[in-house]
């Protein structure tokens, strides 16, 4: 029977469907620390009290990417080169979603919407890695290899959630409801979509390692179809919501570092 435990835990058995997952999650993660440390380094001069916060969204980020790059070392495994067709971050920043990169590769200070903007695009994103992580944290809390940074990871993603929803709030307070409600909406639209597109080729590339015959990949692929069409209509609504989270100022303080795996 398929399951998302039996799915993850053939691709973990298989060392070379198990690079490739870690691989694409590395590089997205890396791409997200970039993105991050160069939003803190342009933070408008009236919102600089945000950029320790968002330093640290970009440093767990990053400690996220070594966590899945030492998970392929501990299996004597180097990283393989994404797929462009799998570059979830990527497709993101090419269908302009969150701040385009030429904008925080030059050294002109971000504006106030740009913070809306990037704060808007975390919403949507940290709900679908929060989702990812839990998952994950469900079946593989416990594992030998897995557990440690399954659940750091979790906790991690439930963090920046936390805090995108703390600062959006703060931000509608001062008068950008409807930018923010705007730009949510965008964002979880465009979003849903790509996450469906990536989905599946993710699952292609998974297929043709593992050897899956065609009547397999054909459920996966309807599953990942048929989750669309619910977040289409209404799912999406999950990602667009705000209210105030239990874990208050959950970005206040200096990054962990990452667990060793001998």
């Amino acid at each position: 029977m398929l399951s998302a435990k039996s799915l993850f835990q053939e691709i973990l058995d298989n060392d070379e469907s198990f690079r490739l997952f870690c691989s694409i999650a590395a590089s997205g993660e890396s791409q997200g620390g970039w993105e991050n440390a160069r939003i803190a380094a342009l933070v408008p001069e009236s919102e600089r009290p945000l950029a320790p916060k968002i330093t640290r969204h970009g440093a767990d980020e990053d400690k996220h990417g070594r966590i899945f790059n030492a998970l392929m070392n501990k299996r004597g495994l180097r990283p393989v080169p994404v797929p462009p067709e799998t570059d979830y971050t990527m497709l993101l920043e090419n269908h302009g979603i969150g701040l385009a990169h030429d904008k925080l590769k030059s050294d002109e200070p971000l504006t106030v919407q740009d913070i809306v903007t990037y704060l808007s695009h975390s919403r949507v994103t940290e709900q679908r890695a929060s989702e990812q992580m839990e998952l994950l944290r469900k079946h593989f809390a416990d594992h030998p290899d897995l557990g440690r940074a399954v659940r750091m990871i979790s906790h991690d993603e439930d963090n920046h959630l936390a805090y995108c929803h703390e600062e959006l709030l703060r931000f509608a307070a001062q008068g950008h409801v409807r930018a923010i409600q705007r730009t949510l909406r965008e964002c979880a639209l465009a979003e849903i979509r790509i996450y469906r597109d990536v989905s599946l080729a993710v699952m292609d590339h998974m297929g043709r390692i593992l050897g899956w015959p065609r009547a397999k990949a054909a459920v996966l692929a309807a599953g990942i179809h048929a989750v669309y069409a619910w977040e289409r209509v209404a799912g999406w609504r999950r990602m667009v919501s705000l209210k105030m989270p239990e874990r208050r100022d959950a970005l206040g303080g200096p990054a962990t570092s990452a667990p060793e795996f001998a």
